[in-house]
């Protein structure tokens, strides 16, 4: 009878900051590595240590050591140091689908650089794993994976189950939404089951025989796993020793030190046909759902809004421009994965989660920056490649032109503001304050301008104001050149501005004053708290502040929409939990205060003023508890009876022929210990929700499993949320708000502003006093409704997606040009505009790469040119896959390269 094998893998699963700032960690990780090296050219029995499938690890032990580089080289090589496939261990749900792309990329060329990448997708400590894993990692080369959580292993007990996520076994087959599959491999017994393996011989016995029997389980085959390491965990430099005891122990297995790739081949070869199956996210969705660690959502929503503008900046804005504007010998492609090496160190699973020590977030802010930095160097150097290359001369002499681009994948309609600049006084030219009053009184001259196009026609727009102010130009062949410019603010109506576009338009001088659009005549509100357009009427209310919401298209209407709720929270960063008292303050309990801030032909703006008498804090009941390290499950902390006022200025937009209602609201917490949502009680009667997830829109329930003892359920969105019966439907967008759930009376969307706690949480009593988010605040949403029709549905999902990628403007100069004064670098074209384009970016050959997914669970054609040339389809290498001429999949992740 043939031997059980049973695999060791020595490992540490390196947090890289949380409970310690990162130079903390990062100082007993140069000794970790140390001894790993030192292991490894002592002990030939030493198989290998696994990097923890991060290759960051890499980069981080050589800033400290770059002497060992060639020993680090030599031991990947041989595959005594296992790295990658990732570049860092990211949170599944909380960064974009790009982000994650850019893992694997720097992941495998950070490995390959070195030596070689390990071959299988790792995911030991994530909070639930997204949906579309197995289809992403196809993509990445790899046909398996191992997980730590949201299935439950049940072993052979000979019962019929029901639930979509048990498995027989530790081993089973996973399927994405679009159907590709992959091998998972669950960490049963957790990827510290093989930590600290005694040497003794009494201890060693007894040690085997529970561990032997625990993974025996659940494994499906005679290979068995065992994770020799935990979080943090020095190597075990006498783990051969501690086999060679074991092997004595236990004629009857084979002990062997091995590593992931070995253990892998052994086991696809030894497989049952029996393996259960699993299907799309798992998230702990059968179990009592206290510990999916799913409100990490709204932990430090500050993090979660910065994330989402940089993002926005690097790859809509930066990497689009560059790849489409830049020839392609100057496509930057080293400053972009520098860029991008530094905004995925905020995207680690404790990182952009929010759950980690003030220390952490500080330093997270910090990387945002400069991320943001050099993503607006590149944008800027791009557009303002791509104007001039826009054809400008057929405007009027003494007129101004300038360019407006669309980067987002979407249609644009509605009211933009460019910065429009008029002329500049250099100070080569005259003094400094000679030179501002020169410009400044340009500025009060209230000169009269038209917006023109370049076919002559005027476009409605006006100048709202004058700005002076210093600059410099920073030539690359010359000293700087600085001088003070004086700056015209334009708004401009577009209306059906086409995705992936530029037009130039420019200012032209009038004689006399122009109306905006007879802005005298025409007004989007009435009776001073009404706001309506062609598709909606908005109607306030004096009494509580609530919306009336009529859907014109629909002749539906909602009722007390955009409800503020505020309620106690005692627990922690990783999990909210109400205080025992539930006291809950709602928005509509008094009156607001109601004025016009804006109101013109194209846009009406009102503010709602509405304040709150929140409590201050928890009780010292929660101090205590903290302390104690009670479990939030058991905590019975109250709210204070002393009050503090929470007020809310929200800014309630509509525009013309806009079908989104946006909100915009600024307040300033001084309360601890709570939680701010706002709530749109839709009335629809429907069991499921949908929302964007990463390269996916993906269906979930509104009322959790039967096993769930939580009283909340938490869901995880990128861009929106949305839910729709037969009828009609309501899409809410966000802006780096990803927390969110489905109250089922009412059918009540809440949306998650601020949540605000003191504690880490986990293992021990870590104060995080930042995590209170004290001071200004803001949020932004939007509404958009829809029809029973698919097209319209997608249509919002498609609005709700780019609504906060703005359109670019850029001053140019009257010139020739390769480009007309208006088009598109890229036409999208697919059926019921289901296909949603992520990122466009240069692959390491220079091509043109345009990567995007369906929408939609059904199937639909689709055509995407670049120059009227149709590409070929690559996975995330830029490996070729097939030619174009396949319908979209439901679910399908395409890449598209151009040669």
């Amino acid at each position: 009878m043939a031997k059980k094998k049973v695999f060791v893998i020595s490992h540490s699963h390196w947090d890289r900051e949380w409970y310690m700032p990162f130079e903390k960690h990062h100082l007993r990780l140069v000794k970790l590595m140390d001894e790993v090296l030192d292991l490894i050219d002592t002990d030939p029995k030493f198989n290998s240590f696994q990097l923890d499938g991060q290759a960051i690890i890499i980069d981080d032990y050589l800033a400290v050591r770059p002497e060992n580089k060639d020993r680090v080289a030599k031991a990947i090589k041989n595959g005594k140091l296992r790295v990658g496939p990732f570049y860092v261990l990211q949170d599944d749900f909380l960064i974009s689908p790009e982000s994650h792309v850019k893992d694997f990329q720097i992941g495998r060329q950070t490995a390959e650089k070195y030596g070689q990448m390990m071959g299988i997708g790792y995911f030991p400590d994530t909070f639930g794993n997204m949906g579309q894993t197995p289809q992403m990692l196809r993509l990445a080369g790899l046909d398996a994976v191992a997980f730590g959580r949201g299935v439950k292993p049940t072993g052979l007990n000979n019962q019929v189950s029901e639930s979509a996520f048990e498995s027989s076994f530790s081993e089973m087959n996973w399927i994405g939404p679009d159907q590709s599959q992959v091998l998972g491999i669950l960490f049963a017994n957790w990827y510290s089951n093989g930590n600290e393996i005694p040497v003794d011989r009494q201890e060693a016995k007894q040690y085997w025989t529970e561990k032997l029997a625990d993974v025996e389980k659940y494994a499906s085959t005679d290979n068995l796993l065992m994770m020799n390491g935990v979080d943090h965990q020095p190597v075990q430099k006498d783990v051969t020793k501690a086999l060679e005891v074991a092997q004595e122990l236990f004629p009857d297995y084979e002990f062997i030190h091995s590593n992931f790739d070995d253990y892998l081949a052994a086991v696809k070869a030894d497989l049952p046909k029996n393996l259960s199956t699993i299907n799309g996210e798992l998230t702990s969705q059968e179990t009592d759902g206290w510990y999916t660690l799913t409100n990490t959502a709204s932990s430090r929503i500050y993090l979660k809004q910065k994330n989402a503008e940089v993002q926005r900046k690097l790859i809509n804005e930066a990497t689009q421009l560059a790849a489409v504007a830049l020839p392609k010998a100057e496509y930057p492609h080293d400053q972009l994965t520098y860029a991008w090496k530094l905004l995925l160190e905020n995207h680690i699973h404790d990182s952009i989660t929010g759950c980690s020590v003030d220390e952490v977030h500080r330093e997270m802010m910090t990387r945002f920056e400069k991320v943001e930095a050099v993503a607006e160097s590149i944008r800027d150097d791009a557009q303002t490649a791509l104007a001039d290359q826009v054809k400008t001369d057929q405007f009027p002499e003494g007129s101004q032109p300038f360019v407006v681009i669309n980067p987002s994948d979407t249609a644009k309609t509605g009211v933009i503001t460019a910065e429009v600049e008029l002329g500049r006084a250099l100070f080569k030219d005259g003094r400094p304050d000679a030179q501002f009053a020169k410009m400044q009184l340009i500025a009060q001259q209230n000169r009269h301008y038209a917006v023109i196009a370049a076919d002559g026609r005027q476009v409605v727009g006006r100048v709202t104001g004058y700005t002076t102010r210093f600059g410099a130009d920073l030539p690359e062949n010359r000293f700087r050149v600085p001088y003070i410019g004086v700056y015209a603010q334009v708004e401009v109506y577009v209306k059906d501005l086409p995705a992936f576009s530029w037009q130039a338009l420019a200012l032209q001088q009038l004689t006399t004053p122009k109306m905006y659009a007879d802005q005298t005549a025409e007004s989007l509100i009435s009776d001073g708290r009404i706001l309506e357009n062609n598709l909606l009427k908005v109607e306030i209310s004096a009494v509580d502040g609530s919306l009336t919401i009529l859907d014109k298209k629909t002749n539906h209407t909602y009722h007390r929409m955009a409800v503020y709720e505020d309620t106690g929270d005692m627990g922690n960063e990783y999990i909210y939990k109400e205080t025992a008292d539930q006291k809950r303050i709602y928005s509509t309990d008094q009156a607001p205060t109601i004025h016009i801030k804006e109101d013109s032909a194209k846009r009406g703006v009102i503010e709602v003023v509405s304040t709150l008498q929140i409590p201050r804090q928890a009780t010292p009941q929660l101090d205590y508890e903290q302390r104690a390290v009670i479990d939030i499950t058991h905590r019975q902390a109250t709210r204070s009876q002393e009050t503090v006022a929470l007020t809310l200025h929200t800014f309630i937009t509509l525009e013309a022929d806009s079908s989104a209602l946006k909100f915009d609201a600024a307040y300033d917490n001084q309360a601890l210990d709570h939680r701010l949502r706002v709530l749109f009680p839709t009335e629809l009667e429907t069991t499921t929700n949908e929302a964007e997830s990463v390269f996916e829109v993906v269906q979930r329930p509104n009322v959790p499993e039967k096993y769930w003892e939580n009283p909340t359920n938490p869901q995880r969105q990128q861009a929106f949320v949305n839910l729709h019966d037969e009828k009609v439907g309501v899409t809410l967008a966000n802006d780096g708000l990803p927390e969110y759930e489905i109250l089922p009376k009412d059918g009540t969307i809440a949306l998650t502003m601020l949540r605000c706690v003191g504690e880490l949480g986990d293992w021990g009593y870590f104060l995080t006093p930042e995590a209170q988010c004290q001071g200004a605040q803001h949020a932004s949403f939007a509404l958009i409704f829809h029809d029973e029709t698919t097209a319209d549905r997608l249509q919002s999902y498609q609005v709700a997606r780019t609504l906060y990628l703005p359109i670019l403007t850029v001053t140019t100069s009257r010139h020739q040009g390769t480009r007309s004064a208006e088009g598109t670098w890229l036409e999208v074209n697919a059926d019921e505009q289901a296909f949603a384009v992520t990122g466009v970016e240069r692959d390491q050959a220079s091509d043109l790469i345009v990567r995007g997914y369906n929408l939609d669970s059904q199937a639909h054609n689709i055509d995407v040119q670049v120059a009227d040339q149709k590409g070929e389809l690559v996975d995330f290498q830029s490996q070729h896959l097939s030619e174009t001429t396949a319908p979209l999949k439901a679910a399908e992740i395409r890449n598209y390269r151009f040669k």
